[in-house]
């Protein structure tokens, strides 16, 4: 059944739309915790230390959060494949003769598309520098997350990489809200406006709160 479920479009539209609700549940609680920057080094770098200590002493050192980690890799994977695999359908359904020579895409499914690419190559970005440390400039820090922020945000292209990724963000989870509640069930003609507005609020939100900690750096506010 769930094989069957899989290759049908529905059953991929609502793969999409679970796995991106639990990505948004994640962004806003990464948001909250990135805003913590603002109160210091000592409590940004006491929370990064509470991630890998929570459900102690019943879970073991890092065990929820590479969980977290887990079940997030998982909705990515599962988003993109599904997300590839429509696209593609769609792709194949289309009559093969435009007045067009090629045909042309909603401003909405651009903005998906290309918003998702973006985000893939950012995650890539940010954990090898944020996580591992690989592309991090300067010295990475390990155990000193404030540090390792201000010194990604004192570059102008993590600067411009980070800013333009939230962007993409904003825009990304903007469409795929409201498209993830007509799958699921929730949208109607009367319920429509309300999660337009919804939407809206989530990726203006969402995306002022990202921002707001490389601009914290760049105006010396956070150092």
């Amino acid at each position: 059944m769930a094989r069957t479920v899989w290759h049908s479009t529905v059953g991929k539209k609502t793969v999409m739309a679970v796995s991106g609700v639990i990505m948004l549940l994640y962004l806003v609680a990464h948001m909250i915790g990135n805003l913590k920057i603002y109160f210091g080094a000592g409590e940004f770098n006491h929370y990064a230390h509470w991630l890998r200590t929570v459900g102690e002493p019943f879970m073991h050192y890092e065990w929820t959060l590479w969980l977290i980690r887990i079940v997030l890799v998982v909705a990515v994977v599962a988003h993109a494949t599904a997300a590839y695999q429509l696209s593609r359908r769609d792709i194949r359904a289309r009559p093969s003769k435009y007045v067009h020579r090629k045909p042309r895409a909603s401003y909405a499914t651009r903005t998906m598309r290309w918003g998702g690419i973006i985000l893939a190559l950012f995650i890539v970005w940010h954990i090898l520098d944020l996580t591992t440390g690989t592309v991090h400039p300067g010295g990475f820090q390990e155990g000193h997350p404030y540090q390792n922020v201000v010194d990604t945000f004192s570059t102008w292209y993590g600067n411009v990489v980070y800013i333009v990724a939230m962007l993409a963000l904003g825009l990304h989870i903007r469409h795929g809200f409201w498209s993830a509640a007509q799958t699921l069930g929730v949208g109607s003609r009367a319920r429509d406006r309300a999660l337009k507005i919804i939407a809206d609020a989530l990726a203006l939100l969402l995306t002022a709160g990202f921002i707001a900690v490389p601009v914290g750096v760049m105006t010396k506010v956070v150092s």
